[in-house]
């Protein structure tokens, strides 16, 4: 995924609201831009962070500016805007850098499924083989080269388990697919001491069947690739496969 137009780049002032942010540009003009992501962005919000903008072309919108990338003051790169996570998938899967995910004909995205009135991010399907639901979580949260999901309770997530467990169920395919979205993360594991309840149930539907994949994107300035698998480990003090 190719930044089109390029980016441009700030340095982050403050974080508020969730949603908005305050920058100032390398010619001194403050301005304020909306942020995609409404997780907490441990770690990736900090004052003097350089955030990498795009700019939409809307006239409509009040805040023109959205947050896509920080560079912290160490260098490392964070895609902090969580709709790409889904796009970055879509792009790995059609382009066959996820082998696990090859071998189908149709991609559809956003479709509704589920008891619990879920949409699912990504459906894969062909004649030879059941349908492929696949759910995509964004990872941003590092610590010690570890990458970690959630970075706050998630009852959201909690529902998404339950519903790719009943898939299996139902005798189709589900994937939870995470993106690792930190440049340095090396490692994927659940954050138990965050949301032990998404922790027990993301183990649960290992065992019920539910795949659990790690990928890795390059991230820069430029452009962002999900490209690389990363060791997974589920259970809490439990060595990395």
């Amino acid at each position: 995924m190719q930044f089109i137009p390029p980016l441009k780049s700030a340095t982050l002032i403050k974080r508020y609201k969730r949603f908005l942010a305050d920058v100032v540009t390398p010619a001194g003009e403050t301005f304020t831009l909306h942020c995609a992501n409404t997780g907490a962005m441990t770690g990736c919000a900090t004052p003097g962070d350089t955030v990498w903008y795009s700019t939409s072309e809307n006239t409509k919108r009040k805040y023109p500016h959205s947050w896509e990338l920080t560079q912290t003051q160490k260098g490392d790169f964070i895609c902090v805007n969580t709709l790409r996570a889904n796009s970055l998938a879509k792009d790995a899967i059609l382009s066959g850098r996820i082998p696990e995910l090859t071998g189908y004909n149709t991609l559809k995205s956003e479709v509704k499924y589920g008891e619990e009135g879920s949409r699912i991010d990504i459906m894969l399907q062909a004649d030879d083989r059941p349908t492929c639901y696949i759910e995509v979580k964004s990872v941003t949260l590092a610590e010690n080269e570890f990458g970690y999901f959630p970075d706050a309770v998630t009852v959201r997530g909690q529902k998404h388990l339950r519903e790719l467990m009943s898939v299996v169920a139902g005798g189709e395919r589900a994937v939870l697919l995470f993106a690792i979205l930190h440049s340095a993360i090396e490692y994927f594991s659940p954050a138990h001491h965050i949301d032990a309840k998404y922790a027990e149930l993301l183990q649960e539907a290992q065992k019920q069947g539910v795949e659990v994949l790690a990928y890795k994107a390059e991230l820069s300035a430029d452009n962002m690739t999900l490209i690389s698998p990363l060791p997974v480990s589920l259970s809490r003090g439990e060595e990395v496969e």
